[in-house]
């Protein structure tokens, strides 16, 4: 099994800042992709960011120059640091990782989900 621990969410004000973290623990041989999705209420998941494991990073165009994606191989964890939020920030974010396990398959695993709220 892999499991992904997230958290780091909660309610802010417009402008603020949040830091969410997500650590991955199981049976890990190596993780490719890791990153952050996240789910408004009434809207499909979208991707926010990804870092693979060579350190390539792409951003959703609607959080560039605001987010800022972190990654470290050796603990299993990816980051994401969130600046200048906005309301149409609010949604529960979820972090992935592309897992392939001690046996060699390869898992797409999820986070429970962490609720950020940014509002006034």
């Amino acid at each position: 099994q892999v499991q992904l621990v997230e958290s780091g969410g909660g309610l802010v004000q417009p402008g603020g800042s949040l830091r969410l973290s997500c650590a991955a623990s199981g049976i890990i041989y190596s993780i490719n992709d890791m990153g952050w999705y996240r789910q408004a209420p009434g809207k499909q998941r979208e991707l926010v960011a990804l870092v693979t494991s060579g350190g390539a990073i792409n951003y959703a165009d609607s959080v560039k120059g605001r987010f800022t994606i972190s990654r470290d191989n050796a603990k299993n964890t990816v980051s994401l640091q969130m600046n200048s939020l906005k309301p149409e920030d609010t949604a529960v974010y979820h972090c992935n990782a592309k897992v392939v396990t001690t046996s060699l398959r390869t898992l797409d695993a999820w986070g429970q989900g962490t609720l950020v709220t940014v509002s006034s």
